[in-house]
């Protein structure tokens, strides 16, 4: 009998969704039908720029991935890795819950010619090194906003603490790293105590173990292969930053590319804020008019950029989607995701 928990969890998750369209509904009467009717067709096929820019960046962060499989890569070919790509974030787009099942859906579709401990270490690592990455750029966009924008005392303050508490967590990472932590196993053990998880935690055992240890090695085994990965996530979010001055460029906003930036850095922190909220439906689209005014943008303008952002990432989530349904055709290419030898107690996506 479903617990009074698992009930209340897909209503909550539908009240949010409604909330965050009724949100954008407003948002969108707000800043005027018409105006934003005449942004979009000052965009028109630019859209297809875009949309296109966004499968280049598809593909720089495929690549990286695949430098993450090291051996194993050459097993699968490169356009199946970017259709689990296009999985995963397609997937993903359904928040929080959404980027778990995602990565593990990637984990699982990958094919039985790669091991499960080298699949469960490529994603781990690749989502560590795009999260770093991001956080990189975020500190940067953020420090640049500090000397561009005319920011209160207090949102200084604010913003100092914040910068400070993301290079401290970057430094605990990179020692953890380094000093080879268990980040893997230790959780696993801990997860084995409850008598419940002990039987299936010791079956995976060896699993958990090897994708640890390749996890951690990868620095090491491959130094070249580990910073190609971080230089290749890091162009990824240099694409997203051209990304923001490319529609704003047709929208005929003078926004610099330090402008991009601070947009673009900003934007990562309503994505994190409003992963709890399925699709960040609304919270983004506002996120983006208020963030807007940071670099003197209209809430038009502002709500359109975040518009024209939903439609890409629409765009390529409804290719991840036809990637899905073609692998699941497949015969004896696709696991289903809750067979998948996925190590309890780790989020693929932090």
């Amino acid at each position: 009998m479903p617990s009074p928990g698992r009930k209340s969890k897909p209503a909550l998750q539908f009240l949010a969704v409604l909330l965050g369209a009724t949100l954008l509904v407003y948002l969108v009467k707000r800043a005027g039908p018409g105006i934003l009717l005449q942004s979009a067709k000052n965009i028109a096929w630019g859209m297809v720029l875009v949309i296109a820019l966004a499968g280049f960046a598809h593909i720089v962060k495929t690549w990286a991935w695949r430098l993450a499989l090291l051996g194993d890569a050459k097993r699968v070919s490169f356009w199946r890795t970017l259709g689990l790509r296009l999985v995963s974030e397609a997937i993903g787009q359904l928040g929080f819950v959404g980027l778990v099942f995602g990565e593990s859906t990637r984990v699982a579709l990958l094919g039985s010619g790669v091991p499960v401990a080298s699949a469960i270490s490529s994603v781990a690592m690749d989502r560590g090194l795009f999260i770093v990455a991001g956080a990189v750029v975020t500190i940067t966009g953020i420090l640049a906003a500090a000397f561009v924008v005319a920011f209160s005392g207090v949102l200084r303050v604010y913003a100092g603490i914040f910068v400070f508490a993301v290079v401290f967590l970057l430094g605990l990472a990179g020692l953890a790293l380094h000093k080879g932590w268990p980040l893997f196993s230790k959780p696993a053990r801990a997860v084995g105590r409850i008598p419940w998880f002990r039987g299936w935690i010791n079956s995976k055992r060896a699993v958990i173990e090897s994708s640890e240890r390749q996890f951690l090695q990868f620095h090491r085994q491959a130094p070249a292969a580990f910073w190609l990965s971080v230089i290749l996530n890091l162009a990824s979010h240099v694409l997203a930053i051209a990304e923001v001055y490319l529609i704003l460029h047709f929208l005929g906003a003078h926004v610099s590319l330090v402008g991009a930036l601070i947009l673009e850095s900003l934007t990562k922190l309503i994505n994190v804020i409003g992963s709890i909220n399925p699709g960040n439906l609304g919270t983004y689209e506002g996120g983006n008019m208020v963030i807007g005014k940071v670099v003197g943008l209209s809430g038009a303008q502002g709500l359109t950029l975040g518009l024209c952002r939903r439609a890409r990432a629409i765009f390529w989530a409804i290719v991840g989607a036809i990637c899905l349904s073609w692998y699941s055709r497949s015969n004896g290419l696709v696991k289903p995701v809750h067979n998948a030898e996925i190590v309890p107690g780790v989020d693929l996506c932090s």
